[in-house]
């Protein structure tokens, strides 16, 4: 049966647009195979659908039940609050576990340091370990302009006698003592947490996603680059900020449909990311999610619950949410 053939069915094209009940979505008996629930989908070949993540502890326990698959802890502009992002943690552990049977949903946060040159990522990599401890499950890097600005991304979140080795990327550099409160999020022995702690898909068995926001017009010019260095499991086209490099503020020609250079920047990322074999991200809406879907969004920004239930009840989620 075809995804349209699928939608076609009556009762599950009601179950699509939000009205199927929980109980009902996904596969009975279902038992989560990884800790981070945004990495186990992708590897399964789901598309998966984010919301936002701020704030501390109670923050955390109102977002435990989430409809979303990872939740994005936004510190690039808000407050650089590692306590909080702490406190945040805590409270999805505490309000736990999600319907999927996660410990907590996957939280991957942005940073104030960009890729914008090596210097500044070697300089500034420490913010890095200092989110990943607090018991993150990822780093979505902003302004990836510069390979070698990701590989010291890619470092930062790997400890040195990682394995795989990923040539030209150099040793790890998370430290003794990174593992002792992010292990106890994750529900794991530091020694386990140890293994697990390391990017995918460079590592099959790693739970770490880490991404890119392809987002002015120097990171265009690398996009197939900073994108196929290893580690790196999914980047998107930032249209605010791309917008405002390209001298679009807003992004729009004329007849306010997506000006030609916009619509240029996002295919070039979204075909950086095929090549390279990563998941694409980019808004998705209930009228269009499974149009996305087909032309290889992997992440859905943006998604209001109904829209993640259509795409799931399109991809045939088996997890349950």
């Amino acid at each position: 049966m075809t995804r349209k053939e699928f939608l076609a069915t009556p009762l599950l094209a009601a179950a699509a647009a939000g009205s199927a009940s929980a109980a009902a979505r996904g596969e009975a008996g279902y038992k989560p195979k990884r800790i981070n629930r945004a990495v186990e989908l992708l590897a399964d070949g789901q598309p998966i659908y984010y919301g936002g993540g701020h704030g501390g502890y109670e923050e955390g326990k109102a977002s435990a039940k989430t409809h979303a698959d990872y939740l994005n802890y936004e510190m690039e502009h808000g407050a650089l609050d590692f306590t909080a992002l702490r406190g945040f943690m805590q409270g999805l552990v505490d309000a736990g576990p999600t319907v999927s049977g996660h410990r907590t949903p996957a939280v991957i946060a942005t940073l104030p340091v960009l890729g914008i040159s090596a210097a500044h990522m070697e300089a500034n990599f420490w913010v890095v370990q200092q989110a990943l401890a607090c018991g993150i499950h990822g780093i979505l890097l902003c302004h990836a302009r510069e390979p070698e600005a990701i590989k010291w991304l890619v470092r930062a979140a790997r400890y040195p006698h990682a394995k795989p080795v990923a040539p030209g990327v150099g040793e790890g550099m998370l430290g003794n003592g990174s593992q002792g409160y992010a292990s106890e999020i994750w529900g794991l022995s530091t020694a386990e947490y140890q293994q697990r702690a390391d990017p995918w898909p460079l590592n099959p068995n790693g739970e770490f996603l880490l991404g890119l926001k392809v987002e002015d017009k120097y990171a265009l010019a690398n996009a197939e680059k900073v994108t196929g260095v290893p580690g790196i499991g999914f980047a998107e086209w930032g249209p605010g900020d791309m917008g405002m490099s390209l001298d679009l503020p807003d992004g729009h020609g004329p007849n306010r449909s997506l000006h030609p250079q916009m619509r240029e920047a996002r295919a070039t990322v979204l075909n950086a990311c095929k090549k390279n074999k990563i998941a694409f991200l980019n808004t998705v809406r209930e009228n269009d999610v499974t149009e996305m879907i087909d032309e290889g969004v992997s992440i859905g920004a943006g998604a209001s619950e109904a829209t993640a239930n259509k795409g799931r009840m399109y991809t045939k989620r088996r997890m349950p949410w």
